[in-house]
């Protein structure tokens, strides 16, 4: 196992993570409803895009941090996963920028491929929404040596973060046509 990064300290980690998720959530309640109106040079939809390769590496990231921890690899491990974290923080900042920049794109498909797009779309989102603090408190009880309850939470967080990333890059290949 590794030697601890942080010390030991539940009490500032859970105002710290709790504090994050609620300011995250609410950032991205709040600026969905903001929209500003620049003359860009570029498309800014290109946002979406940059968004979407994110996810897949970060998708990929998940699956290359459970391979190198069941092989024991745990130094690579955690180096993927804290790359994944800051990938992801990377992601929500053009996921804002894109949803500042842009109107709301409507899904034109029609029949079941409408139908598997909402069922995605209204599983991605909640999901989406509620993860944060799960990644913060199981990248916590790992950098803190606990290893026990880290791999308690990673059972949780994992399959919830890697369906998250997989199905936001189906979304936005369904929805992408659509854009204006």
């Amino acid at each position: 196992m590794l030697t601890p990064t942080l010390k030991k300290n539940d009490k500032k980690a859970k105002l710290f993570i709790y504090a994050v998720s609620i300011i995250v959530f609410a950032a991205v309640v709040i600026l969905s409803k903001v929209k500003l109106q620049l003359d860009l040079p570029f498309n800014p939809h290109v946002f979406a895009t940059f968004s979407a390769c994110i996810n897949s590496i970060v998708a990929v990231l998940l699956l290359a941090g459970l391979i190198t921890v069941k092989q024991k690899k745990y130094g690579i491990h955690k180096k993927i996963m804290l790359s994944a974290i800051v990938l992801s923080v990377l992601f929500l900042l053009s996921y804002i920028a894109h949803h500042l920049l842009t109107d709301e794109t409507k899904f034109g498909g029609e029949g079941i491929v409408k139908t598997v797009y909402y069922v995605i779309l209204f599983t991605h989102i909640p999901l989406a929404g509620i993860i944060l603090p799960f990644i913060l408190f199981t990248a916590y009880r790992a950098l803190i040596g606990e290893y026990e309850q880290h791999k308690k939470l990673t059972r949780i967080t994992w399959p919830i973060w890697f369906y998250v990333a997989v199905t936001g890059v189906i979304v936005y290949l369904m929805i992408s046509p659509y854009y204006v």
